[in-house]
This record gives C-alpha cells, sequence and structure tokens, in this order.
C-alpha cells in the first residue's frame, strides 16, 4: 500500500510501529477500527486510545519528533507537509487533505518507505524495533493447571454446609 493513500485506522496503526521507540504494544478495540497502544514517551505513560489521525494530542507525538516542517496550503483541500525527522535525517513530502495527516504520512514514509504492506488490523502485537509479533489474548485461567479440582485440593475455597 502506498503511503500517500493511508488513512483512518491504517494510518493510525503504521504512525504507531514507526514509534517503536516508546510503544511496546499495540491492541485494536471496536471491531480493528480503534487503535490502543501501551508504552511511555518522555516519562508520559501511554494505556488507551492512540488516534492520531483524529488527535492532534495523539498527533502531536509525531510533531515533536520533527526537527523541521514545512508546509503549504495546495487549494482543493489538499495541503503538502515537507518534515525532517532526525538530526541528520532527509526531507520527507508527504500530502494530505490536513496538515495533521500530511504530517503523518510524511513520518510514516519516513519510518518505511513508500511502500508499508497490507495489514490485518484485528491482532494484537508487540514492538520489536521496526518489526512487530502478534501476541495472544490471556485467556480467562492462567493455565490448565489452575482448574479448580473437584476433589478439593489444598487452596479450593469451599462454601460451608447447609444446615
Amino acid at each position: 500500500m502506498n503511503t500517500s493513500d493511508l488513512e483512518g485506522p491504517t494510518l493510525d496503526y503504521w504512525v504507531a510501529r514507526g514509534l517503536h521507540d516508546f510503544i511496546r504494544e499495540i491492541h485494536f478495540t471496536d471491531s480493528g477500527e480503534t487503535l490502543s497502544i501501551r508504552g511511555n514517551d518522555r516519562g508520559k505513560a501511554w494505556d488507551g486510545r492512540f488516534l492520531p489521525s483524529t488527535s492532534w494530542e495523539a498527533a502531536s507525538v509525531v510533531l515533536e519528533r520533527a526537527c523541521r516542517l514545512e508546509m503549504s496550503d495546495v487549494g482543493r483541500g489538499e495541503v503538502e507537509c515537507t518534515a525532517t525527522f532526525g538530526k541528520d535525517g532527509e526531507p520527507v513530502h508527504a500530502r494530505g487533505p490536513s496538515l495533521r495527516i500530511a504530517l503523518l504520512r510524511a513520518f510514516v514514509r519516513h519510518a518505511f518507505g513508500e511502500c508499508v504492506e497490507d495489514v490485518y488490523l484485528r491482532h494484537p502485537q508487540t514492538l520489536l524495533g521496526t518489526r512487530a509479533e502478534a501476541i495472544s489474548e490471556p485467556t480467562a485461567f492462567a493455565s490448565a493447571e489452575d482448574v479448580p479440582a473437584p476433589n478439593a485440593r489444598i487452596g479450593d475455597i469451599k462454601s460451608p454446609p447447609r444446615p
């Protein structure tokens, strides 16, 4: 998928993947429509929704990483953005319907290049550098060994007999 076509939850996902320096886990809620993260950015804990495509509060994490930012309104509801991330970074160009979307697309282009792979946005993942690996959700029981047994093993709590 072209980074210039990213939008909504897919754009949010790739921005989160690019922020591997502070995001540890990515989860999806609302049938994959809402991205939720766990991590720590410069002392600020993140544990919840992460929607940079719709919120400047979340997008500010990317904005703060830009060392240089130029923008221009090219008309027809489109903004062009040129951003440099890192002291020695190369300028990256992107367009979008708003400055926020253009900035986020530029960040993804900086982190991953012109194209990113299509990803099924439903499975929780842990970030290991720029690589993401699926993680499984915990089950109701910690392990099969912890299932209560009818023979009253030590640690089982029974209710008092009824008269």
